[in-house]
């Protein structure tokens, strides 16, 4: 019973998600300071996310219980190896030990913590099927992270970290968008808002394009602004080519498969990220 309970515990936590949202922190700490951290701030950092993100997927599964018994009785709650309160204190020690390590950085890690928190906990209990306005709170999430990156080593103000939070929250956004109009079906038994059933699958792909196309203007913005050195151009151009092709592709209705353009938008940027991380390091 124990050891089933256990492992219930465990899987509620979905590591590679956390695990994810850590890593992003550490590469928003490189990103700030062009050097690599100290093992504190790649530490503290990363367990802070790690456990906020952990907080809001255990949570996920307490609002999601009813859903879960038919869509996926193979999670914890609903296939009975973890309770209702169990969920609910575990969420509550996860949350406190995000809380903590947030507060061992600094108090304005902390504040940022808990407002992701807040953020998350709205998300699950009123805003998770809202569509775009629970869009907008997953890609705000996001871009936290490498923001919180450039408050953990002590750099909030940091040009490149903020360029960088702002083109992930613009393109998690249009993925956001994108990826509800390709699940339109599991979104309509689901009871979702999402701009795709509100406005028509192909619609929603453009106002996702609209939202890619708006990526592409604000990363090459700051090099006309003085703000960049033109040194990191090409990991951006690289990464904008592949997103105007992909989104040529996302709006038209005749290619079957368009999901995969989703997925291109996604590793582009994550190609010219790491590109990018390298050059301030080695520049």
């Amino acid at each position: 019973m124990f050891k089933t309970r256990m492992i219930g515990l465990f899987r509620l936590f979905r590591f590679e998600l956390p695990f994810a949202a850590g890593v992003c922190v550490v590469l928003g700490e490189l990103l700030a300071l062009g050097e690599l951290p100290t093992t504190t701030e790649i530490v503290l950092g990363f367990l802070s996310f790690f456990f906020i993100s952990a907080a809001a997927l255990i949570l996920n599964d307490y609002f999601d219980v009813e859903i879960d018994r038919i869509n996926a009785p193979e999670r914890p709650l609903p296939a009975g190896l973890v309770t209702g309160q169990d969920v609910v204190l575990l969420s509550i020690a996860v949350t406190g030990l995000g809380f903590t390590t947030g507060y061992l950085i600094s108090l304005e890690a902390l504040l940022v913590v808990i407002l992701v928190w807040a953020v998350g906990f709205l998300y699950n209990w009123r805003f998770k099927r809202a569509g775009f306005i629970g869009n907008l709170m997953v890609s705000f999430s996001v871009g936290m992270t490498f923001v919180f990156g450039g408050i953990a080593t002590g750099r909030p103000f940091e040009t490149i970290v903020w360029f960088f939070a702002v083109i992930v929250m613009l393109v998690d956004l249009g993925e956001e968008i994108a990826a509800d109009a390709m699940d339109i079906e599991g979104d309509r038994q689901a009871g979702s808002r999402s701009l795709a059933l509100v406005l028509g699958r192909e619609n929603a792909l453009k106002i996702s394009g609209a939202i890619f196309l708006l990526v592409i203007v604000a990363s090459i913005l700051p090099f006309f602004l003085g703000w960049l050195e033109l040194i990191y151009l090409f990991p951006i151009l690289l990464m904008d080519a592949v997103i105007l092709y992909s989104t040529s592709k996302l709006l038209d209705s005749r290619i079957v498969n368009r999901r995969i353009y989703i997925r291109w938008i996604y590793l582009s940027g994550l190609a010219a990220f790491l590109i990018f991380i390298i050059i301030r390091m080695l520049s």
